[in-house]
């Protein structure tokens, strides 16, 4: 049976969480559909070589600033660039970054995840796929695009942005386009960074030059445009295959 739609902010749908022997009894079937998972995941991602993930609050409403921003910005980027715009299929910042993109005839891609009884999905997707576990969509989210935008966000959006920043920073990944967008929200951030992590010697210098916090929608552009295809996250099939992972 199909689950329901629904286009809510996650933290208002009841969900059971799961206990550390629910996990242990079911282990195997849980591995088994993690590698299935990130198999459909990366195979579903080769379809579409160039694509911009934007990130951000899902309780932001359609009349919010950022809302329009975002919406507008994806517009441009699939019309002048025509890359593929991916967001996490959610509402809010992913329903305006997805709608910018479909209502301007590109690629709208919605990473999704299924809840006991729902389905997460905003109407303005022309492709998909659901995941189970939001840690592996989580991987394909942040996998092979050519750059991350992030819009003002809760714990989510922060938590993708620093897990990303860590992956570029300890070598990961290869270095990638991390823009920060809505600098009235970021910038604070970034000063205290400054002032509590840098000052104590937690960070080098460099670190803190690996995003672009800019809300300049024709710099974002030239930052996407003139940065190189990326291969993907230095992942060979046969790394992939050592965790029984198994790309077609």
């Amino acid at each position: 049976m199909e689950k329901e739609k629904v286009n809510l902010p996650l933290k208002h749908l009841k969900i059971k969480p799961l206990t550390k022997q629910e996990i242990h009894d079911t282990a195997v079937e849980r591995v088994h559909l993690i590698s299935k998972e990130f198999t459909d995941g990366f195979n579903f991602l080769r379809n579409y070589p160039r694509s911009v993930t934007i990130f951000g609050g899902n309780l932001i409403k359609e009349k919010d600033p950022y809302y329009t921003k975002a919406r507008k910005l994806a517009e441009r980027i699939v019309t002048e660039l025509k890359y593929a715009i991916f967001t996490g299929g959610g509402p809010g910042i992913m329903e305006a970054a997805n709608r910018g993109a479909f209502e301007a005839g590109g690629q709208s891609v919605g990473l999704n995840v299924e809840l006991p009884h729902h389905q997460i999905q905003n109407p303005y997707l022309n492709q998909y796929l659901n995941f189970h576990y939001f840690f592996s969509r989580k991987v394909c989210l942040g996998f092979s695009a050519e750059a991350y935008v992030f819009f003002p966000g809760g714990f989510g959006t922060l938590d993708e942005f620093f897990e990303l920043l860590t992956l570029v920073q300890t070598g990961k990944i290869e270095k990638v386009p991390i823009i920060l967008v809505g600098s009235d929200f970021w910038n604070p951030l970034h000063e205290l960074m400054k002032k509590e992590l840098l000052s104590r010697e937690l960070l080098d210098a460099e670190d803190l030059i690996l995003y672009t916090i800019t809300d300049v929608e024709d710099e974002i552009l030239k930052i996407i445009r003139n940065t190189p295809v990326r291969n993907g996250i230095g992942f060979k099939h046969n790394d992939l295959e050592q965790h029984g992972i198994f790309i077609e």
